[in-house]
């Protein structure tokens, strides 16, 4: 069986259809791309994926489960995780903080032991902080490490997001035009990175773009 598939995905709103009847696979360790035009339905099909839309009919697997119904939270926690088009930061915090995010699945820690700052609160940290940097290393974001979102140029965001996504450890990650945007140095960047997340992370990646020189 395949490592991911769709089958006969759809989302229609009222008349519309912004999904129709979608079908594919992607095998684990494979770059796979959805290509089409601006209004194709391809970041529709993620929205579907990551649950911000239930499908008006279809199924999606993963790891040969049915996570069609599974909630949004259920989803990061198997290990999927996306980037956006329209990049989602939080501005007036630093990059380390934005990144940090990221770790919240692997959080184990209850709120009281938090509130009491225990040992193993500080330990969990540590190696949240650890991962984080490893992130920032393998994207060479260690500039930027401190500096606030609000002052950063769009396509150093665009890194960011994509590192966010990273510190979650995802198995599979869908990358929603991570070229859109970009220069042609730093589409050339963006590239190279993905071959890594597939060759030294192990990372299967699933992305929507319309960039034909990045596909």
């Amino acid at each position: 069986m395949s490592y991911f598939r769709a089958e006969n995905l759809s989302l229609h709103f009222g008349g519309l259809k912004a999904v129709d009847a979608v079908s594919f696979a992607v095998e684990k360790g494979e770059i796979l791309s959805i290509i089409g035009p601006n209004g194709a339905g391809k970041s529709s099909i993620f929205n579907l994926i990551s649950r911000i839309y239930p499908p008006t009919s279809g199924r999606i697997f993963f790891e040969d489960q049915d996570i069609t119904q599974q909630p949004a939270y259920d989803i990061a926690k198997l290990g999927i995780a996306r980037t956006f088009q329209n990049i989602e930061l939080f501005e007036n915090a630093t990059v380390l903080s934005n990144l940090l995010v990221g770790r919240h699945r692997h959080s184990t820690t209850q709120l009281w032991q938090e509130l009491l700052f225990l040992p193993s609160v500080r330990a969990g940290e540590k190696a949240h902080r650890r991962r984080v940097e490893q992130v920032i290393e393998f994207l060479d974001l260690e500039p930027y490490r401190d500096k606030l979102i609000s002052g950063l140029p769009y396509g150093v965001r665009k890194v960011i997001e994509l590192a966010r996504a990273l510190c979650s450890e995802p198995k599979l990650i869908l990358l929603d035009e991570p070229s859109s945007g970009l220069n042609v140095e730093e589409t050339d960047d963006m590239s190279f990175w993905i071959r890594d997340m597939k060759s030294e992370l192990g990372i299967t990646v699933l992305m929507v773009e319309h960039d034909m020189t990045l596909v």
